[in-house]
């Protein structure tokens, strides 16, 4: 008799040097404990935050597989052999909720062509807060990624995405290397209408944590350094 299959469970971490029961329900904690088996962004990362929230876990137990742009997609049905020895599955992203903008989605992909049962825990989201800390339109907003590095590219692409916000009322939401932030934010108040508004969410959930919405006209006044510093942005005219 083959063994019941195990679930991929999917397992938020925080977003930073925050305690994690500071910012993770308690479910998180009792997944971590009882699983051994994972599929991260980056081992060294991986273990770092299992240790911060059971310092009793034996390391030498924990098994891991690291997904990211470089996996071939043809080793990603190996990741889930564990689930069909009946042991279950965590998937770890470096930062936040796994499998939203995180290559972990690829594995949840799997899964559910494979009938593995996928379990997705609470826990903190970039995005999601800002956009819920940015006064912009919670019910019909897109996340973009990174935008392009070519100084004429991003231009295009800026407008773009305002043009966008104004056809459909959309909130347009976008990340950038964080050492270059601070160019990103001078590009968009220099892009775009002085009245198109602004949010620069930065460091979210730890103390240093910063959230502005202002337009890009009084942007262009507001001095703030945002280098190195994990950031969210957001438009909407």
């Amino acid at each position: 008799m083959e063994p019941q299959k195990g679930n991929l469970y999917l397992i938020p971490c925080t977003l930073g040097d925050t305690p994690p029961l500071e910012v993770l329900p308690l479910l998180v904690k009792k997944a971590v404990e009882h699983i051994n088996h994972y599929v991260v962004e980056h081992e060294k990362n991986a273990r770092r935050f299992i240790k911060s929230i059971d310092s009793k876990k034996i390391q030498g137990d924990l098994i891991f597989q690291e997904i990211n742009k470089f996996t071939n997609p043809e080793e990603i049905p190996q990741m889930l052999n564990p689930c069909f020895q009946g042991f279950d599955v965590g998937v770890l992203s470096d930062a936040g909720c796994p499998g939203i903008a995180d290559p972990g989605a690829s594995v949840v992909q799997e899964a559910h062509k494979r009938g593995i049962r996928v379990v997705p825990l609470v826990g903190p989201s970039s995005i999601l807060m800002a956009m819920m800390a940015s006064g912009f339109n919670g019910q019909n907003f897109a996340f973009n990624g990174y935008l392009p590095i070519d100084k004429g590219e991003r231009k295009t692409t800026i407008k773009r995405l305002e043009k966008l916000s104004i056809e459909y009322d959309q909130s347009q939401s976008f990340i950038e290397t964080p050492y270059r932030n601070n160019q990103l934010l001078e590009s968009l108040c220099s892009t775009l209408h002085p009245q198109t508004m602004i949010c620069v969410a930065c460091d979210i959930t730890l103390p240093s944590e910063y959230i502005k919405t202002a337009s890009a006209g009084d942007w262009k006044k507001i001095k703030v350094d945002l280098h190195k510093r994990p950031t969210l942005f957001i438009i909407q005219k």
